[in-house]
């Protein structure tokens, strides 16, 4: 193990380099992140995952950076320029940035204006004037003409040594490591419609003259422009001030006025312009990008965590319905398992007759299946059918819950879904996930593609790469935190368990269809290919509601059953009297069953699961219950007052499905009273909440919407007309501002500028 990345990284997370010398070790041996910090308090000195996964993506960032740099090291010695100082220097570069900066004169490269100088003997030329000694210009470069070698006369020696000192100061080490800073400090992005593209692009339109630091520029705003550059509608660039760069050059290089000092900042110049500034603004583009990509994965990192937790109905028998109108409702019952036992077809919209049919149908089955809750999409017809439903006369106990069906028919395509359901089309499919995502979202959930999902922001334009990784360590994070019930789980959701994946999900799957229930989590030793090692990764997150032991239903961990054991015999009682009582557990005195492997953290862990075993960390579920009134967008008028829940949260707002097939967006600005830095701290997805609509444009089908309680309250110094990351903006020469009005930063919102 490299001690200098332990260190680097104990300074970095103002942890222990014990800390992570330990989590670094569980890691290479293939330990995964929840299972270190579930059940490696000891070693890591209780790292929650945050932490572990900061550990694990920053020792991958680092040993990336040992071998670029015997890539570097092994270019340089083989092509004879490797000296102990330069070693030196590539050892102790601490970022990939540095290291190439470091590598970047020796680099072999194409031809260049300064290499073709060189090839005509001007480089010791250059060498004179870059030092900037006294010195009679013209005769020193007259040595230098020779028309043989492409130098004919004076002019053409100076403009070459010229190139030559450009070339070197556009890779000199300090320069870029200034200017780097210069950028990424004073950088503006300034965007500007492409000339003829102005109807075409309209959507982008509040970029066609958009200015504003790079610095402060907020991930929607930088990733909507860079879209419509891609798009071809858009010109982007971001650099400082002219004037400020070429002031910096020459403090570093120009030593003295004279002629070479003229030469010299010529260089400088034509250094900064023709080579610099590109190599830096690719950087600062680079640069910003990435931040604005880390924001948006996190902001979809979350919404996805939230709608994966959200709460579950249980185990209930479910009728789900998938709406339509032409094609009818396709209509499914499923057990408490999630197992589907009837589908059928009806048609409530289309006539009296069928309508009356429908109403039948849905009684019959409702008695015949025991119906305990009726899922309904929140697609096309979905409020009609919540309408017809409700005047069904069904027993009042019946739920009737509308469900976001985003990502369905992703799933009901897939090849999951055809290889559980190879004899039913895809409606039946549809219809199946709805009722199941009713009964438990995480389980239903982790079958869809996350980016499928519909809780992300600009999630097809961040580096996939990145994105996906996030993704799955927040399915993984979610999956073990709350635990799988094995005996009922999914291929896909066992896939996600810890040690596990997609061939030993299956060889679970497969042994438990021909052997039956698991009855105890020792029984998952004989599954084919399931070893020691992924015994012990997953064996804890795997869950038996009526195993043989009683502690198979818990988070206990099997490596700990001993000690459970131990406690319960020297309190002279059964392992179900110490689970069920606690006056009990209160006797026990921690400090007595310490080992060198097992501590008061795991002893804490123990007791606290003994008190719930199996209990599902989510809260509790409860409907939404959306105005009878108000079914489609055209029902909507401003000042109406409606129940929503939240089911996509930006940077610039939260999107609130309020039942007319068409999310409203509550702008940063009008999700409270206060002033606002980030939406997610007001609202969760899948929250409840009542909204006031702002506006309605029906030709966009957009609807503004604020959750402020209508009482004026004194403006907070800092509150702005638009998100905190937005500075204001210069103002023209007629006095108003280069900005957009208000609600115009982003392109959601263009119709909801205030009248």
């Amino acid at each position: 193990m490299n001690e200098l990345h332990v260190s680097l990284i104990a300074k970095e997370l103002a942890v222990n380099p014990s800390q992570v010398r330990a989590a670094a070790a569980l890691l290479d041996e293939g330990a995964t992140v929840p299972f270190i910090s579930r059940y490696r308090k000891e070693a890591t000195g209780s790292l929650d995952e945050v932490a572990v996964s900061s550990i694990r993506d920053r020792l991958e960032q680092l040993r990336e950076l040992d071998k670029r740099r015997d890539a570097v090291l092994q270019s340089l010695e083989e092509r004879g320029l490797l000296t102990d100082e330069l070693r030196g220097k590539i050892g102790a570069a601490e970022s990939l940035t540095r290291l190439e900066d470091i590598y970047l004169p020796f680099r072999p490269k194409r031809r260049t204006r300064a290499t073709v100088a060189k090839e005509k003997g001007l480089e010791p030329l250059a060498v004179r004037i870059f030092r900037q000694d006294e010195m009679d210009l013209p005769a020193e470069a007259a040595s230098f003409v020779d028309p043989e070698k492409g130098v004919a006369d004076i002019g053409e020696a100076l403009a070459g040594a010229r190139d030559i000192i450009a070339e070197r100061v556009s890779e000199d080490e300090q320069a870029r490591a200034r200017m780097r800073i210069l950028f990424s400090g004073k950088g503006m992005m300034r965007s500007k419609v492409i000339r003829g593209k102005e109807e075409e692009g309209i959507k982008y339109r509040d970029y066609y003259a958009w200015e504003e630091p790079a610095s402060k520029a907020p991930s929607h705003r930088v990733l909507a422009i860079r879209r419509g550059e891609a798009e071809g509608f858009l010109a982007l660039r971001i650099t400082p001030p002219e004037e400020d760069a070429l002031r910096l050059l020459e403090a570093l290089f120009i030593k003295a006025g004279g002629p070479a000092s003229e030469q010299v900042r010529t260089a400088v110049h034509d250094g900064y312009r023709r080579l610099l500034s590109s190599s830096m603004e690719a950087e600062v583009r680079l640069a910003v990008k990435k931040r604005a990509d880390e924001e948006a994965i996190r902001v979809f990192v979350e919404n996805l965590r939230q709608l994966l937790l959200a709460p579950p109905l249980g185990s209930r028998n479910v009728l789900a319905i998938d709406p339509g109108f032409r094609t009818g409702c396709k209509v499914v019952c499923l057990d408490r398992q999630g197992k589907l036992l009837h589908n059928d077809t009806v048609y409530p919209t289309l006539s009296d007759r069928q309508r009356e049919e429908a109403g039948a149908k849905i009684r019959d089955l409702c008695v015949r299946f025991k119906t305990e809750a009726i899922a309904i999409g929140n697609g096309t017809a979905g409020r009609e059918t919540e309408a017809f439903i409700r005047g069904l006369g069904l027993a009042a106990d019946i739920p009737v819950v509308m469900v976001n069906e985003s990502g369905a028919s992703i799933y009901s395509a897939s090849g999951a879904a055809r290889e559980e359901f190879p004899d039913f089309d895809v409606t039946v499919r549809g219809s199946v996930s709805i009722g199941r995502r009713l009964m438990d979202p995480l389980a239903e959930l982790v079958k869809i593609d996350p980016k499928s999902i519909g809780v992300g922001q600009y999630q097809h334009d961040v580096e996939q790469t990145a994105l996906k990784k996030s993704l799955d360590d927040v399915v993984v994070s979610c999956v073990n935190g709350v635990g799988v019930e094995v005996n009922t789980a999914s291929r896909q959701l066992l896939t996600y368990v810890s040690g596990l994946g997609p061939q030993l999900a299956r060889g679970i799957v497969e042994y438990r269809n021909e052997n039956g229930p698991f009855r105890s989590r020792e029984e998952l030793r004989r599954v084919p290919r399931l070893g020691p090692k992924a015994f012990e990764q997953s064996a804890g997150f795997l869950r038996i509601r009526d195993g043989e032991n009683p502690l198979d239903r818990s988070a206990v961990h099997p490596e700990s059953y001993h000690l459970v054991d131990e406690i319960a015999r020297d309190l002279g009682c059964s392992l179900a009297d110490l689970m069920r009582d606690e006056g009990l557990r209160k006797k026990v005195d921690l400090s007595r069953y310490v080992t060198d492997t097992v501590g008061i953290p795991t002893l804490s862990d123990i007791m606290s699961e003994l008190a719930k075993p199996g209990r599902d960390p989510r809260e509790g579920f409860e409907a939404v219950v959306f105005n009878e009134g108000v079914q489609k967008i055209e029902d909507v008028r401003p000042g109406m007052k409606l129940p929503g829940i939240v089911t996509n949260i930006t940077a610039f707002g939260a999107f609130v499905d309020i039942g007319v097939h068409q999310d409203g967006l509550v702008h940063i600005s009008e999700l409270s009273d206060s002033f606002v830095k980030d939406p997610g701290e007001v609202v969760k997805v899948h929250q409840k909440v009542t909204v006031t609509v702002v506006a309605v444009d029906l030709q966009r089908r957009r609807i503004a919407l604020s959750m402020k309680s209508g009482q004026k309250k004194a403006e907070s110094p800092r509150k702005r007309t638009e998100s905190a990351a937005a500075p204001r903006e210069p103002m023209k020469k007629d006095g108003t501002e280069k900005r957009p009005p208000r609600f115009s930063n982003n392109p959601f919102y263009e119709a909801f500028k205030k009248k």
